[in-house]
């Protein structure tokens, strides 16, 4: 994405699915008459060039380079940009020249025009080459082998469920259910190691900025974490754990066959052939195959046993980079040069995508063969295929590592509230916080599982709570010690709408505050990078510190009034704007949740607000019926952050019309959260790739 100002031009693409609502509602019954190329010329000169041409560059960004016909089509991210600030009201700024309402929508009408004749021809973001994640490879591996647990601990899955719950075939929740979150630094769960033994993770993958731990371009493999990845497929193998009993195909695999099927060289090579197809996710060239066979032959030759011969090809082949890589591979019947960074992925390409998507792991032999006769292209056989992997127990996976990392609920593991303040925070030398997170994950459970609207997210009429959590959210209640094990967590009825959702819990509450304060700039950074997917850009390294307070005027302040030399000056006051509305509108919550009417002070809280510059609220529960009223921006959002996961990329202004299309349905009722999932597996962007190297955008 092009370079644009700081402190004006940050709302980005999540509001494109609202045009047709602000026109509609800023034009009346009549939309004014469309703009000739000169006269969208006109109107920048006359509003815009103050700041934004003439010699001044604000924010880098020059509008004078938008002055030929073609010129717009040429910046689609710009477009995006312009459209969504154009219509929130944010520009042009209050202090400057008025922007008629008819001028207004003119601009907006004229670039969604131009925005809509490039979409459709420019590329996709390129597609990289990037290896599994450490939860990726666990499942693989898993799968490959029919493993009956995990090979090692992972701490980036957050819930553990210690009940048979998670059947989405039933579309039905049980009314209790039996979790538990992990204590820090421990690798069992009470009963047996988790992992097998003598079986070590590499590191965990970081997150992308504002996105997942599976983004292909930051995924890269260095000579010291291949050598870790050799070690630890010798680890698998020569692990005690992996016997007949912990691994469901060991009698195909692993074990020797009986002495009347004759010569065993012949029957390793069906063995590897269909090992091989699995792990490698496409057709196996003859020369690998015959690779991996004469290895097996020279090791028996030299006396190796027939399982210790299959161990270390197994061994082989989950270290391989066929395995470790997700392959775009580039189509060799097609001119890169010329498919415009719009190539079409193979049957094969098709299947993993499907299966890392919804399962975090390998195609299963199903989607193999589809791919391999042609058939999972074929529209009504893929829409088969989606609706069965949504309710398979596998797609736990998903529920696993998906709502965690998009509500970024691994900052909760580093909140430490004051202990003087909070006391009931802790308990036996653990944190409420291993209760908090369970909240919101739950909720996401059950939408998936219930295939509920994903509008529920933010306004359900339920939710979770285990004896402990709920005696945080009420004060009056006697305070209940919570376990450090297992936990029974039960759903109950909203009855307060102070409450619920994955805003206001607890957990999103501690995890935005520092140990002995809220922090309202973080949490509205917080609403709009992960709610609306509109992360505000990272404060300019050169803005000067807020003149010191001294501690007894700051000791009778608000929170508000501190940060109110942010909204003045001009080096803030774009992205304050835009943040501080929606962090300070929780403000009634304390750093771990707790409802409060007044600081500790005795000033009283003002949740007050205005939402895109046309809603106004006076506390949490009208801030979030406004949040229900864009309920477009929210769709969008969690629609791209959905895309985003899918493809292991970043996106861009080409996965647009996809993104439309899916909110436009969902607005019209097709809503749920399985039926978005499976409107993201059927978008354009889902079936295409990009193979060229990443360029450079052009930026006026």
């Amino acid at each position: 994405m092009p370079i644009l100002a700081h402190y004006c031009l940050s709302l980005g693409i999540i509001t494109i699915a609202s045009i047709s609502v602000v026109l509609s509602a800023e034009s009346g019954t009549e939309q004014p008459g469309s703009l000739s190329p000169t006269q969208f010329q006109d109107l920048l000169a006359d509003h815009c060039y103050k700041c934004h041409g003439d010699g001044e560059t604000k924010g880098d960004l020059d509008l004078v380079a938008l002055e030929s016909e073609d010129s717009p089509g040429l910046y689609p991210a710009l477009m995006e940009d312009l459209v969504a600030v154009l219509s929130d009201g944010e520009m042009p700024p209050k202090k400057s020249k008025p922007l008629p309402d008819p001028d207004r929508i003119r601009l907006i009408t004229y670039l969604k025009k131009e925005l809509d004749r490039s979409l459709g021809e420019i590329a996709f973001e390129p597609t990289p080459i990037g290896r599994m994640t450490r939860f990726q490879y666990n499942n693989a591996v898993k799968d490959l082998l029919g493993l009956q647990r995990d090979i090692f601990w992972m701490p980036e899955r957050l819930m553990r469920r210690r009940s048979d719950y998670f059947k989405p075939a039933s579309g039905k929740m049980p009314a209790s259910v039996r979790v538990q979150n992990r204590p820090l630094g421990k690798d069992h769960d009470g009963e047996r190691p988790e992992g097998f033994r003598g079986v070590a993770a590499y590191p965990q993958d970081r997150r992308a900025e504002h996105g997942f731990d599976n983004r292909a371009d930051h995924l890269t493999l260095s000579p010291l974490l291949m050598e870790q990845f050799l070690q630890l497929s010798y680890s698998i193998v020569d692990s005690k754990d992996l016997n007949a009993r912990e691994c469901r195909t060991w009698d195909t695999i692993f074990a020797s066959p009986p002495e009347e099927q004759g010569e065993v060289v012949p029957i390793i090579r069906d063995r590897l052939h269909t090992l091989l197809l699995r792990a490698f996710r496409r057709p196996i060239p003859r020369e690998t195959l015959d690779r991996y066979t004469d290895f097996a032959a020279r090791e028996l030759k030299n006396g190796a046993g027939f399982t210790e011969t299959m161990k270390a090809l197994v061994s082989a082949t989950i270290a391989s980079p066929e395995f470790l890589y997700l392959y775009n591979v580039e189509d060799q019947d097609h001119n890169r040069d010329a498919n415009n960074g719009r190539e079409p992925i193979d049957a094969f390409e098709l299947a993993s995508r499907l299966s890392f998507f919804f399962w975090i792991s390998i195609p299963d032999e199903r989607l193999l063969n589809l791919a391999a006769t042609g058939e999972l292209s074929d529209p009504d056989i893929l829409s088969q295929e989606i609706e069965r992997m949504l309710i398979d127990p596998r797609s736990s996976r998903f529920c696993d590592i998906f709502p965690a990392q998009w509500l970024q609920l691994d900052r909760l593991v580093s909140s430490i509230p004051d202990p003087k303040k909070h006391p009931y925070f802790y308990f036996s030398a653990y944190r409420s916080s291993m209760h908090m997170m369970m909240e919101p994950l739950l909720l996401f459970e059950t939408l998936y599982i219930e295939d509920r609207s994903v509008i529920e997210l933010l306004n359900p009429a339920f939710t979770w709570n285990s004896p402990h959590l709920e005696s945080i959210y009420n004060r009056e209640q006697k305070r209940k010690r919570g376990s450090v094990q297992t936990v029974t967590f039960k759903r109950r009825p909203l009855t307060d709408p102070r409450w619920g959702g994955v805003i206001t819990n607890a957990a999103v509450m501690t995890m935005t505050s520092n140990p002995d304060r809220s922090l309202p700039i973080t949490r509205g950074a917080w609403i709009n990078g992960v709610i609306f997917n509109d992360p505000p850009e990272p404060p300019p390294a050169d803005i000067p510190p807020l003149p010191a307070a001294n501690e007894e005027a700051l000791s009778k302040m608000t929170i508000r009034e501190e940060f109110a030399e942010h909204r003045v000056r001009e080096d803030c006051a774009g992205c304050h704007e835009k943040i501080d509305p929606v962090g300070f509108a929780l403000e009634n919550y304390g750093p771990t949740g707790e409802w409060r009417a007044q600081y500790e002070n005795g000033r009283e809280i003002d949740s007050s607000g205005e939402l895109y510059n046309r809603h106004k609220f006076s506390n949490p529960v009208e801030f979030k019926e406004t949040l229900l009223k864009e309920r477009h921006r929210f769709i969008r959002g969690f629609a791209a952050h959905l895309l985003s996961f899918a493809l292991g990329r970043e996106l861009g202004p080409a996965d647009s019309p996809a993104l439309n299309t899916i909110t436009k349905r969902a607005l019209a009722g097709e809503d749920s959260l399985r039926t978005i999932m499976k409107m993201i597996a059927m978008s354009e962007p889902f079936s295409y790739k990009n193979t060229q190297p990443k360029g450079t955008e052009k930026t006026p």
